[in-house]
C-alpha cells in the first residue's frame, strides 16, 4: 500500500529541496508541470516557489494570455497563463491551479498560471528527443520518459529574456 503524505509534509519537503538546488546542493532534479495538456520540465534551481492559485487582480489592456497580478505574501507578480501564451486553452481554475514563481533568481517577479503540478522528476528517467522546428527558443529540449511520455524543458532564462513573453500590452 503506497504511504500517505500530508499536504504541509509534501509542501515541506519541496521547499527545502528548491532551497538546496538554488544553492546547488543535493542531486539534479526537475520539477514537472502541466499547462495547456502538455508536459513541461523546469530545473528546480530555476524554479521558485509554488502556491495555490489566489485570486489574480486584472491588468487592463494587456493580452489576453497575461492572467493578472498576484500579490504573494507583499510581493506583487506577473501571472502568465502558461497554456493560453502557448496558444491553448485558458488554464481552468480549480483546486488543482498553481502559481509556480519562475523570475526570483532572474530578477524579475514573473509567474506562470498552470494546471497542476506532476511532481519531481529525476533527469536519469529521461531520453532526449531531436528537436523540432515548431519549437520556441525557450524550449530547452524534448524527452520521453520510460513510459513513452513526451515532455518539452524549459529554459526559464530564456522564456524571461523572449520579448513576446515580456510585451503584456497590445
Amino acid at each position: 500500500m503506497a504511504r500517505k503524505t500530508s499536504l504541509r509534509d509534501f509542501q515541506a519537503y519541496l521547499a527545502a529541496r528548491l532551497t538546496n538546488a538554488a544553492q546547488g546542493h543535493g542531486a539534479v532534479s526537475w520539477l514537472g508541470i502541466e499547462a495547456g495538456g502538455e508536459d513541461w520540465l523546469v530545473d528546480l534551481s530555476d524554479g521558485g516557489e509554488i502556491v495555490q492559485a489566489p485570486q489574480l487582480a486584472p491588468v487592463p489592456l494587456t493580452r489576453p494570455w497575461f492572467a493578472g497580478i498576484a500579490n504573494i505574501r507583499g510581493n506583487l507578480y506577473t501571472v502568465t497563463d502558461f497554456s493560453s501564451f502557448r496558444s491553448g486553452a485558458p488554464t481552468p481554475r480549480n483546486s488543482s491551479t498553481r502559481i509556480l514563481l519562475i523570475g526570483a533568481k532572474h530578477g524579475s517577479n514573473a509567474a506562470l498560471l498552470v494546471s497542476r503540478m506532476l511532481g519531481l522528476k529525476n533527469p536519469g528517467d529521461f531520453v532526449a528527443e531531436a528537436p523540432q522546428a515548431e519549437d520556441p527558443p525557450w524550449c530547452e529540449q524534448r524527452y520521453l520518459d520510460t513510459q513513452g511520455r513526451a515532455w518539452r524543458k524549459l529554459s526559464v532564462r530564456g522564456l524571461l529574456a523572449d520579448h513576446e513573453f515580456m510585451n503584456i500590452g497590445v
